[in-house]
């Protein structure tokens, strides 16, 4: 029977284990979201890391620490401009223009009555 002492040593070696994890896989991508270093330099990263892990880990963040939180926020800036680009493109249909649309649908007989109400609903709700 494990005593609470086990238990408490086993969830914190569980829990830095797992920090250890995420801090890797954070410098991995830093290392392959880089565009400055070269193929070189990234294999010779990734070859440290393998082979002597804990000490290449902590020699790149302290090395190249600054640098990853910039490519960190570069890439966020990226990712939410290209958000609300889809975001304007997916929503930059007009009410009165959707609603044109399924006047013609109607008018042409691909629509029937009820459809076209439901749209013109929709479009101004």
């Amino acid at each position: 029977m494990e005593t609470f002492g086990d238990i408490f040593l086993t969830t914190l070696w569980i829990f830095f284990l797992f920090m250890f994890l995420m801090v890797l896989f954070y410098i991995f991508g830093d290392i392959f979201r880089d565009r400055e270093m070269s193929g070189w330099f990234k294999a010779i990263w990734v070859f440290f890391l393998i082979f002597l892990t804990p000490i290449t880990a902590l020699i790149y963040l302290i090395v190249r620490g600054r640098g990853m939180q910039q490519r960190t926020q570069e890439a966020m800036a990226e990712a939410q401009k290209q958000q609300d680009a889809y975001i304007r493109e997916v929503s930059a249909t007009d009410p009165a223009d959707q609603i044109a649309k399924a006047k013609q649908l109607h008018e042409a007989g691909t629509i029937t009555e009820a459809e076209f109400e439901q749209i013109k609903a929709k479009a101004l709700a």
